[in-house]
């Protein structure tokens, strides 16, 4: 059988632990009312220019980007083509070792 003061101590250790929770969740709601309270205040004018000057800057980085990637694309195409027309090329025959076209210096 619990004696009474058993009693007594479980529910004081239930409300303190009640006390607690409590605690916490009040301390969450004030917390989360101040760092949106604070958001609110933040928003000044500075920084929407800012953020709006931030936006302007990605918005041309982006459209670089895009045309940079245009260029590389007709690089590597000029680049397919030359080697097409080098391949569909006629060989043309080797000069022999020891015989130079006239006209032809050798290196020094």
């Amino acid at each position: 059988m619990i004696q009474p003061v058993e009693v007594k101590l479980i529910e004081g250790f239930f409300v303190f632990v009640s006390l607690l929770t409590g605690l916490g969740c009040v301390t969450g709601i004030i917390v989360t009312w101040i760092k949106r309270k604070d958001r609110k205040a933040v928003a000044s004018p500075e920084l929407a220019n800012r953020l709006s000057d931030i936006s302007d800057r990605l918005a041309r980085l982006d459209s670089s980007i895009d045309t940079i990637a245009v260029e590389v694309e007709r690089i590597s195409e000029a680049q397919r083509f030359t080697a097409r027309v080098l391949a569909e090329r006629p060989s043309t025959g080797r000069l022999q070792e020891g015989v130079r076209p006239p006209g032809t210096a050798t290196p020094h």
